[in-house]
């Protein structure tokens, strides 16, 4: 289940008509960036609450996986409309390019073959690490938290008494 609605994802991103926003549609391509990235957000909070909670009920190894690739996959689309417009950047032409530099600009790598050059691109570079340091750094965190709780329990359940 949880790679189908990945590659779905995955799908809808080559799929969707990015090429009617950016310089088109900056005031439209903005709004839907913040308020997208703000539900992913909001979400991983909910799922890092639910694990600091000790929620048994909930699945965020299903779902926090899940919000980060529709993370990667939004600011590959915001960099994708971003390099519509003249200036912004160099070496990023296509959707395959913007989703290459959001997961080098993610793994903190930085090649140096697609570069922001203007500065709505510097701007969405710097919120996507700041974001990456924030969100999914805590989402991964919370993961692994659980997966130690649920391998502790087991190992507990399972001894010998």
């Amino acid at each position: 289940m949880r790679a189908g609605i990945a590659a779905a994802t995955v799908v809808a991103y080559f799929l969707l008509p990015l090429d009617h926003l950016g310089p088109q549609r900056p005031v439209l391509s903005w709004l839907l960036f913040a308020l997208v990235l703000t539900f992913v957000a909001v979400m991983l909070l909910r799922q890092i609450r639910h694990v600091l909670v000790d929620r048994p009920e909930t699945r965020p190894g299903v779902v926090i996986p899940l919000l980060i690739v529709l993370s990667v996959h939004v600011f590959s689309a915001t960099y994708y409309a971003l390099a519509k417009q003249p200036g912004e950047f160099t070496g990023l032409r296509t959707r395959v390019d913007a989703l290459y530099f959001t997961v080098v600009t993610l793994a903190t790598v930085g090649y140096g073959d697609i570069t922001p050059r203007g500065q709505a691109a510097r701007i969405v570079a710097v919120l996507q690490i700041a974001y990456s340091f924030v969100f999914l750094t805590a989402a991964a965190t919370a993961l692994t938290t659980r997966a130690r709780d649920m391998v502790v329990r087991r190992t507990e359940r399972d001894r010998p008494g």
